[in-house]
């Protein structure tokens, strides 16, 4: 078996990297704790803090960037005889980072589990385990062998200028 040759640089540069955009969004340990905590349903702060044991100043800032960059709204709920809260729940868009997190899950859960975990995802018609796959536009499943990575960059004029 032969090594390939170093690879200098990525295909797509970083500034216009969706993926790079994504990691600085979401790549921060306390907002993908949080995160992860309100996929399981959690939305409100003081739950949030005491399932993370988060430092209230830091868990504050965290969740007012979720806000702030679409991933969480911020709403006011009342438990009856108490003052006016607020909730944190997911916005569509936070929601469907679920997919991603079952994809980080299935890895960790065969390379740092060993292979097993604390819960897995299983279809309510079959009881069939499930697994994240890559599948083709018409939902069919496609092998690994038969993909391939298609690059399209922005033009030159069309791009952004640097800072």
């Amino acid at each position: 078996m032969t090594d390939s040759p170093p690879v200098r640089r990525s295909p797509v540069p970083p500034s216009d990297c969706n993926l790079w955009k994504a990691f600085e969004l979401i790549g921060d340990r306390w907002i993908l704790v949080i995160l992860r905590s309100a996929l399981y349903g959690l939305r409100r702060f003081d739950d949030f803090q005491n399932e993370l044991d988060i430092p209230r100043s830091v868990l504050s800032n965290r969740l007012s960037r979720l806000v702030e960059n679409g991933l969480m709204e911020k709403r006011e709920y009342r438990e009856e005889g108490q003052r006016a809260r607020i909730e944190y729940p997911l916005t569509k868009m936070g929601q469907s980072l679920g997919l991603s997190f079952t994809a980080l899950t299935e890895w960790s859960d065969h390379w740092i589990g060993k292979g097993s975990g604390p819960l897995s995802l299983r279809s309510k018609t079959t009881g069939q385990k499930l697994a994240v796959a890559l599948v083709d536009e018409h939902g069919k499943p496609v092998r690994k062998d038969d993909v391939e990575t298609v690059i399209t960059l922005p033009s030159r004029a069309s791009r952004q200028p640097r800072n």
